[in-house]
């Protein structure tokens, strides 16, 4: 039989501790360091809490003070009333020139800007149509003056015939020479209209002066609803300008004005020289013109400023318009007396202007707030010092 031999079998030793720590899964993750907790929004919020505090004990103190309000001591002063407006450069005497016959135009011997003396040519028409209506009023005379003659001969030879003709064939005869004679006046007239509208197609100048604007070019058609150019006479230039109807009974010829031309800082003395006696009923304007005291050379049309004095007071009273309040029945001013805003009612004469005359309500030495913006009656005030 044989035999079993037995293994080799080697008995291990028990793990170490150090082994099955490290061997063996943990039963629970390992305890992780506590971070601090954020308390950041605490000091936020007791940040804004003490910004608010600070904010309503800071309001408590501003409305128990009185608010500063500047003023202004009324006193008696030269006032002078003024009307602002805008005006421009013109011409004295300015004329457009239309023609009053259609017509190609064939001849432009001026430009813009050129001087020309008076019945100098400006615009020369196609005339040739009327020339031939003038040789057909002239040809129509020539057989008129003929008609004419051989009716005053046949009338002398009845005359001399005397008693061998019959009365009857005289008065023919000076029938005829009545009716031929007729004719050449009516021919002759004929010629004549027919030399005017030949003159018609020639544009003469009707004063002399400077071409301001030209808007006729060689080869166009001209018609009587055309302007081809403006002439003007430079030599003394105005004003003109538009007043609103709301003033226009304020303002009269001979009234001083400051006039200021665009561009320049220098003013110029004038006078109004021409106020209309209609207002346009589209516009609302009253039209005025405005002379210069001093000659000035200008190009028309340009900007200038004018301040109508209409009238100038050696002493009067006057406020702010920032000092008025609209009570809803008339204007008040604010004037300050033992530290409070006490309102006075005050008649003023209504003016585009800065500053307003006062006839009524204010005495010398009253202290007036100058912007009543916000101030209420017997309000406390402070006057700001100077």
């Amino acid at each position: 039989m044989g035999t079993i031999e037995p293994k080799n079998v080697q008995a291990s030793a028990p793990p170490s501790e150090t082994e099955r720590s490290s061997t063996l899964p943990a039963l629970r993750p390992a305890p992780q360091p506590i971070a601090p907790k954020r308390r950041w929004w605490i000091w936020g919020m007791t940040g804004v809490f003490g910004l608010g505090l600070a904010a309503v004990v800071a309001s408590q103190i501003w409305m128990g003070a009185p608010p500063v309000v500047a003023t202004e001591t009324a006193a008696l002063a030269p006032v002078t009333r003024v009307l602002a407006v805008n005006g421009r450069v013109a011409a004295l005497s300015s004329v457009a020139i239309r023609p009053v016959v259609t017509g190609t135009i064939i001849s432009l011997p001026v430009a813009e800007g050129d001087e020309v003396a008076e019945g100098q040519t400006l615009v020369q028409i196609d005339p040739m149509a009327q020339n031939a209506i003038v040789r057909q009023a002239v040809a129509g005379l020539d057989a008129a003056l003929v008609t004419r003659q051989q009716a005053t001969e046949a009338y002398e030879r009845a005359v001399s015939l005397g008693a061998n003709v019959a009365r009857t064939v005289v008065e023919t005869a000076a029938h005829s020479v009545e009716l031929a004679t007729e004719e050449v006046a009516r021919q002759t007239a004929g010629v004549d209209q027919a030399l005017i509208g030949l003159e018609n197609h020639t544009l003469r100048a009707p004063l002399a002066g400077t071409i301001l604007t030209l808007d006729a070019e060689m080869g166009q058609l001209a018609t009587p609803t055309t302007t081809l150019l403006t002439l003007a006479n430079l030599g003394s230039l105005l004003v003109e300008a538009d007043v609103d109807e709301a003033y226009a009974t304020q303002v009269a010829r001979g009234q001083p004005v400051i006039l200021r031309l665009a561009g320049e800082t220098a003013n110029r003395d004038g006078h109004v020289s021409f106020v209309s006696a209609r207002v346009d009923a589209a516009t609302g304007g009253l039209a005025i013109k405005m002379d210069f005291d001093a000659p000035v050379s200008a190009p028309v049309g340009l900007t200038v400023t004018a301040n109508i004095i209409v009238e100038q007071r050696d002493a009067a009273l006057s406020v702010p318009r920032t000092a008025l309040r609209d009570t809803g029945g008339g204007m008040a001013v604010f004037v300050v007396k033992d530290g409070t805003a006490q309102l006075h009612p005050v008649t003023v004469v209504d003016w585009p202007a800065a500053r307003l005359i006062v006839t009524a309500g204010l005495t010398e030495g009253d202290a007036v707030i100058a912007d009543a913006t916000e101030i209420v009656e017997g309000q406390a005030v402070a006057v700001e010092q100077p």
